[in-house]
């Protein structure tokens, strides 16, 4: 082949099947070597055999329309799901929205109003015992102590003998403590031994005295509120047994009286010296639950109010209101907050001491003392319609209102609420019935 004919046959190969002619020129102006014809081609080197050169100079044009179709493809959903493409005209409508993207249903249920607060497990508050004399004639305790053969005017007479242990339970008829090697017995009620008890002694305090003595099995009196020759002979035999000098009277100190049984919280005394001050503390012999209620949970409770305790383990026992006391202000100790602290910020607050009471002991466990969490039940409505909160949407002139959807049309329906509970409200009102649905809005 002459050399036109050469250069004439590259050209060909050059301009491809459609004649477009492809450069082949560098960034610096020069031509491939490798798309020259040999003739004119630097040191007449040979066409290469392999293809592949051509092919990558192509792949960026093909990829670019690859990438174009893509951007077209993804414009054309982002307008359909916008509703920007009308179809040509200016007076096209766009799609009306489908409705709330979440839904719920209007359900008939019961709702009970709780509040979980912080409370204590323990004994309950600790009342004193007093040393003889200490308490005598003074009002308002619960105990009342003394010594066997000496009146409310030898205070401190006597040395202490026996002392109980702390944790130990004490009940009717049993020793407290022992002074001179005498004891002084537990008796239940709620009268202290305020005068010495004779014969023609009349009152509420002779009614306990005899009471007492015939639950510990002695007889041959009658229970009521006279002191008689028969009461006193019950009440010798009753000394004896105690080791006491037989009177038959009953001077002040010479018992202890409590409302029931009494654990020993704390010893104060000591064998060995001159009964003064507190003997002791004690408590109830059950456990309870003490909680210094803030005072805006007042309307929660009451007595006979239901609740639910959470101890260390997980596990729940249910309790029992028994007993709501009158608010008072706790002072703040700076510690900024804590169980029965003043809140946060040292501030003080008003709280109500509330007593729970728990009729399964045994699923109290081991505890003898522990922190918990209470769930005051404070009120119940059964059979109501309700929705989640979320669902309520507030309205320009006043209250509230719910997005009904029928048939993919939302319509707002103003609702009165009830009672919130647990994440739902109680919801009436024109057109509220179980198993409509709702919007709730994100």
């Amino acid at each position: 082949m002459t050399l036109q004919n050469r250069t004439n046959h590259t050209d060909a190969i050059a301009q491809g099947d459609h004649g477009d002619p492809i450069d082949r020129t560098d960034r610096l102006g020069h031509t491939d070597p490798t798309d020259m014809p040999s003739a004119v081609r630097p040191n007449g080197t040979a066409p290469s055999a392999d293809p592949a050169p051509r092919r990558r100079r192509r792949r960026p044009m093909r990829t670019a329309l690859i990438v174009l179709a893509a951007l077209s493809v993804a414009g054309a959903a982002e307008v359909a799901a916008t509703g920007a493409l009308d179809g040509g005209g200016d007076d096209q409508p766009s799609a009306a929205p489908s409705g709330p993207s979440r839904t719920a249903e209007v359900e008939l249920r019961t709702l009970t109003r709780t509040q979980t607060v912080e409370g204590t497990l323990g004994y309950g508050t600790a009342t004193p015992v007093q040393a003889p004399g200490a308490a005598s004639g003074s009002p308002g305790g619960d105990a009342q102590g003394g010594r066997s053969g000496h009146s409310a005017d030898s205070p401190g007479a006597g040395i202490v003998t026996a002392l109980p242990g702390e944790g130990d339970t004490i009940r009717r008829g049993e020793s407290v403590y022992s002074v001179d090697d005498q004891k002084v017995p537990l008796l239940y009620g709620s009268i202290p031994l305020y005068r010495t008890l004779r014969v023609g002694s009349e009152g509420k305090d002779v009614a306990m005295l005899e009471k007492n003595l015939a639950e510990l099995g002695y007889t041959g009196f009658t229970v009521d509120n006279a002191y008689t020759s028969a009461t006193a002979e019950a009440v010798r035999a009753w000394q004896d047994d105690l080791g006491r000098e037989q009177t038959g009277t009953v001077a002040p100190g010479e018992a202890v009286v409590a409302p029931g049984a009494r654990r020993v919280a704390e010893v104060g005394a000591a064998v060995g010296t001159t009964p003064t001050g507190e003997i002791l503390t004690w408590s109830g012999t059950e456990r309870s639950i003490g909680v210094d209620l803030d005072v805006r949970y007042e309307d929660l409770v009451d007595d006979g109010t239901k609740a639910t305790v959470r101890l260390p383990d997980g596990t729940s026992v249910e309790a029992t209101v028994t007993d709501v006391g009158t608010a008072a202000t706790a002072a703040s100790d700076g510690s900024g907050g804590g169980r029965g602290s003043g809140g946060s910020g040292g501030s003080p607050k008003a709280t109500l001491p509330v007593q729970l009471s728990v009729k399964n002991q045994k699923k109290l466990g081991r505890y003898q003392a522990a922190p918990v969490d209470v769930t005051l039940e404070a009120e119940t409505r059964e059979d109501v319609l309700a929705v989640p909160v979320e669902a309520l949407t507030a309205r320009r002139e006043d209250g509230y209102a719910v997005q009904a959807v029928r048939g993919g049309q939302v319509e707002y329906l103003p609702v009165k609420l009830g009672m919130f509970a647990n994440g739902m409200v109680e919801i009436s009102g024109d057109g509220i019935t179980e198993g409509l649905v709702v919007g709730v809005p994100q």
